[in-house]
């Protein structure tokens, strides 16, 4: 058996101690102790990792192992899904490339292996770690973003949420930031769930936002006209100052809709 693949197969049959010894001399790098289950974590990442190592250096291409690039976008997956930083994931790079380097060349020394034998070892650990930590932040941050964007679907849901109060009468809270989606996103689940619930009077309740600006009150305001078409009231609430006066500026009629402090009034103007 040639060299090579002698330390192919002893990368593959050793993967599990040498992968235990290789996070040693890491964490040893760090200068702190970490958590023993965070130590055999890592110690089962790099047993998978010394596995496709020791199956791509018998092999004569260059080709990444297909379970190299799963393996590595499970990694950035599973750390955006437990809402850890792709930091603390590529931290981690230069220290392995250091250790595994000198690991390899100790090894390649033990089994004879030529000078260029080793290097063509090291590069190949090199592409390995280039394509794996690639990979990690790709899917990290794919998942990152497909979880921003479900939180994001079910606060527009929530923002438009419409809270029945009494026979006929409902409150619509708006809460925390609206931007142009969100306003749209109002709009359109406000007018069916109104009529479902047969709401004569909906209040508008705009206490409860930190940010909105005229533009987007607009918008939300215009609920009133598409509401009157059904024979539904509309009243406001909890307007601020500021968004009152801007509305007035540039020519948003307020006139025509009621408006009170707080909905305690508004519901006692119903009645």
């Amino acid at each position: 058996m040639e060299p090579i693949h002698k330390v192919s197969a002893y990368l593959t049959q050793n993967a599990e101690v040498l992968s235990r010894e290789l996070v040693k001399e890491i964490v040893k790098r760090f200068g702190f102790e970490i958590p023993k289950p965070e130590f055999e974590a890592a110690v089962s990442m790099y047993l998978e990792f010394m596995k496709f190592l020791g199956t791509m250096i018998a092999s004569s291409n260059d080709m990444v192992p297909e379970g190299l690039v799963e393996w590595s976008k499970g990694n950035g997956e599973r750390a955006a899904s437990e809402g850890g930083k792709i930091s603390d994931i590529v931290i981690r790079y230069p220290d392995t490339r250091l250790v595994f380097t000198d690991r390899l060349n100790n090894i390649g020394e033990k089994f004879e292996l030529t000078a260029d034998e080793i290097i063509s070892i090291v590069k190949k650990v090199n592409f390995m770690l280039d394509i794996s930590i690639n990979e990690t932040v790709f899917a990290f941050e794919r998942h990152s973003e497909e979880q921003l964007r479900e939180t994001q679907s079910q606060v527009n849901e929530l923002a438009a949420a419409i809270v029945p109060i009494q026979d006929s009468i409902a409150i619509l809270p708006l809460i925390g930031s609206i931007d142009y989606d969100r306003a749209q996103i109002i709009i359109e689940k406000t007018v069916p769930r109104v009529s479902q619930l047969g709401i004569e009077t909906l209040i508008i309740d705009f206490s409860g936002t930190v940010n909105i600006d005229v533009e987007i009150a607009n918008h939300i305001f215009n609920i009133r006209n598409i509401l009157q078409l059904i024979g539904v009231k509309t009243i406001a609430t909890g307007v601020r100052p500021d968004l009152a006066k801007n509305a007035v500026v540039l020519g948003i009629d307020l006139s025509s809709l009621e408006v009170y402090t707080n909905v305690l009034q508004a519901i006692r103007s119903i009645k």
